[in-house]
């Protein structure tokens, strides 16, 4: 029913910025939450962000709050992450997620469609 499709990965220096789109497609009414996550090699799915479908409530994870910010377009049908003052920590394969609850959580199980994943890695 949806389709996410994340763009905007690449390498970047510690202490750049990078900012991370995600395009939906198919059912409006199933993206009440968006989130983004991200993925290290060899370790669990970590919770970044998430936002309201009118932006009114957001959720940052502990490591990113006062760095990242997550915003989305609904016009548009896209979500965005700002990153800045990237670390060499941020270094992950970074999902997009929608849920059709409209309630924020933290946890992968809460959300019901996922995109392919965009790659940011951050040198030192």
């Amino acid at each position: 029913q949806v389709q996410l499709v994340e763009s905007g990965g690449g390498l970047v220096q510690a202490g750049g910025s990078l900012r991370l789109s995600c395009a939906a497609s198919g059912r409006a009414f199933s993206t009440y939450v968006m989130a983004w996550f991200r993925q290290a090699p060899g370790k669990e799915r970590e919770f970044v962000a998430a936002v309201t479908w009118r932006g009114g409530v957001t959720s940052y994870g502990d490591s990113v709050k006062g760095r990242f910010t997550i915003s989305r377009d609904n016009a548009k049908n896209t979500v965005y992450l700002q990153m800045n003052s990237l670390k060499p920590e941020d270094t992950a394969v970074y999902y997009c997620a929608a849920r059709e609850i409209r309630t924020v959580v933290t946890t992968r199980g809460g959300y019901d469609y996922w995109g392919q994943g965009t790659q940011v890695t951050v040198s030192s």
